[in-house]
């Protein structure tokens, strides 16, 4: 078991992927950015999409 090092005797830096991954109030933020964007641009996209009505 000596070759396993805890966290406060390693001098390597944690990678910036990883600390971002560890913030799940980061994780949570970027997945509600990501589904607005994209259920934004997709309700736009079908609004500009849509024939226009023919009026009587």
């Amino acid at each position: 078991m000596s070759d396993l090092r805890s966290d406060d005797s390693s001098s390597e830096p944690i990678p910036l992927a990883q600390r971002l991954f560890d913030n799940v109030w980061l994780l949570l933020a970027l997945g509600l950015a990501v589904m607005f964007a994209i259920f934004t641009a997709w309700g736009l996209w079908e609004i500009l999409t849509l024939p226009r009505a023919e009026l009587p």
